[in-house]
């Protein structure tokens, strides 16, 4: 019998596979635009480093893991043609099987995503050292209060 560590290894695995099939599926002509959107929202999701709950959270870190990422699964497999997942999945456990496919458009992708949102959080730090939180929330309220007052 297999102890607890192996089936969830087993079971990573598997998850592994069909995120790959659907990155795979994502790509194929015959898939229509809705299970493409929702399949790159699950792909993007499960392979991005960020998380909507952080890992390093005791329980709950992994738990969006262990719930939304399978949850996405289903709901993106009950969109896509069914012989385009069986060729998609056949396709994904060959090329898994030749080593962890990589991919540099990605990667840059992501990190492009992390910088940007580095950036955007220096600028807001500085916006907040310089003029000071108070005067920012300030201005926004004046500001959305006069846009409504003069559109009326």
């Amino acid at each position: 019998m297999p102890s607890t560590l192996a089936r969830w290894k087993t079971r990573a695995q598997q998850l592994q596979a069909e995120v790959y099939a659907l990155y795979l599926a994502f790509r194929d002509p015959r898939v229509p635009w809705y299970a493409k959107a929702v399949a790159a929202c699950v792909v993007g999701y499960a392979l991005s480093p960020i998380d909507l709950i952080p890992d390093f959270i005791p329980v709950l870190g992994y738990l969006d893991d262990l719930v939304l990422i399978p949850l996405g699964i289903a709901l993106t497999l009950r969109m896509i043609p069914p012989e385009v997942m069986v060729e998609c999945r056949a396709r994904a456990r060959s090329e898994l099987a030749d080593g962890k496919p990589v991919s540099r458009v990605a990667t840059a992708v992501i990190v492009a995503i992390w910088l940007g949102l580095a950036a955007l959080a220096a600028v807001a730090a500085l916006l907040i050292a310089r003029i000071g939180l108070g005067r920012i929330v300030e201005q926004c309220y004046n500001s959305s209060v006069n846009s409504f007052v003069g559109s009326g």
